[in-house]
């Protein structure tokens, strides 16, 4: 029976994803990609090179990020967390998001690892600013 999931019951399963999936909006169509976060503080982090993703957020800001825990067909949950994207421009802050997600993910390219840890690369670390949550689960 499929059921929808509390504010505290999504927030566990996008807590407990590595993988989401971002959506957004790229020249008013659907964009999706995954990406790995973190999440602290009622946002959600992660970081990504200059491209579309980061294009298509700067122009339109709101994006959801979409997250899986799927045993089987008949027992998964799914959350969405919905919010504003925000670029994180204070050098402190991004260090540390940078750190934590390698620290989160050390299995990341090892080139990248080492280019996040010493903040080499032209990096964009960005949150999403949630603002709703919603999930639904099949027990």
């Amino acid at each position: 029976m499929t059921t929808a999931l509390n504010q505290s019951e999504s927030w566990a399963v996008i807590k407990a994803g590595r993988i989401g999936r971002l959506g957004c909006i790229d020249h008013e169509q659907p964009y999706v990609v995954p990406i790995n976060y973190l999440v602290a503080d009622g946002r959600i982090y992660s970081h990504s090179r200059p491209g579309r993703k980061i294009d298509a957020l700067r122009r339109h800001g709101r994006a959801c990020l979409q997250v899986d825990q799927i045993q089987n067909d008949f027992h998964w949950q799914s959350a969405i967390a919905f919010g504003t994207y925000e670029e994180v421009d204070d050098d402190l802050k991004r260090t540390e998001v940078l750190r934590q997600l390698v620290d989160r993910f050390p299995k990341l390219t090892p080139v990248e690892s080492d280019l996040a840890q010493e903040c080499k690369w032209e990096v964009i670390v960005f949150c999403l600013r949630v603002d709703q949550v919603t999930g639904m689960a099949e027990v």
